[in-house]
């Protein structure tokens, strides 16, 4: 009997095309993926691949995105960007379906801002769950949902691992992909909330290591979370550090099994 796999996709922005070279490696060992959950860049990249999108076609969505197609600027109130860009994309894509009708369970992690609360989707609309868990605080428009507030899932839950062992995982692969990129030229209001968020997360992240039975780290800190730019470079990074712990994930399984 093998057990459940689980895959808990971090958040980072444009970082996270990353997960892309991850799912692609898992594929090609025949490594199956039994659930999914992410928060933020990892909530999307989930809700594509869990859609039915297979991952050639995901990089070249992913190659073809522009930001400026996707930002939506408002009169600043709770966020700069409205969103809906974005939500329309991903309803577009997914072909409006819900959750609960993927090929592969997932979890969408967001954070209620009123309450202080982690809100997990395990069901529902995905274009609303994903437009919930990408919005940056200070960055996006917080999206209202059944009368609450909901920003980024990276917030309280970066690398949702403890999610995806709820859902039933006994084995968790999580991908991290947002490091702290120091000594970078802060510029812009988007390097101001992004670094800071990174900042914030960076010790909450290295005790949930632990909770993982493998954790992979594709080293993308040299690019920017927000410009969108260097795709093929993140995947490949995603893909070959993968390679890396190939050896680990074997080990892991095998330890597993014998316990």
């Amino acid at each position: 009997m093998r057990p459940k796999i689980g895959l808990a996709l971090g958040s980072g922005g444009a970082r996270g095309f990353a997960h892309l070279g991850v799912i692609k490696v898992l594929e090609e060992e025949n490594i199956p993926i039994d659930f999914i959950a992410g928060s933020s860049m990892g909530a999307l990249v989930a809700a594509l691949y869990a859609s039915g999108i297979g991952t050639d076609r995901l990089h070249r969505l992913a190659k073809a995105f522009r930001r400026n197609d996707y930002l939506d600027f408002t009169v600043p109130k709770m966020g700069l960007i409205s969103g809906q860009r974005i939500k329309e994309f991903v309803r577009v894509v997914t072909k409006g379906k819900r959750i609960e009708e993927l090929s592969i369970p997932i979890a969408i992690v967001a954070t209620d801002l009123q309450k202080g609360e982690k809100v997990v989707f395990r069901q529902g609309n995905i274009a609303d769950a994903v437009r919930a868990s990408i919005s940056i605080p200070g960055i996006f428009v917080p999206e209202k949902w059944n009368g609450r507030l909901l920003v980024d899932g990276g917030v309280i839950d970066r690398i949702p691992v403890s999610v995806v062992r709820e859902m039933g995982a006994d084995f968790v692969i999580a991908v991290d992909v947002a490091h702290v990129k120091t000594n970078d030229r802060i510029s812009s209001i988007f390097d101001v909330i992004l670094q800071s968020l990174d900042i914030l997360q960076a010790e909450l992240v290295h005790h949930r290591a632990f909770a993982s039975d493998v954790m992979i780290r594709p080293r993308v800190e040299q690019y920017s979370s927000h410009a969108f730019t260097h795709v093929d470079e993140i995947i490949r990074i995603g893909e070959e550090e993968t390679r890396k712990q190939l050896p680990n994930i074997y080990e892991a399984l095998e330890n597993w099994k014998g316990s």
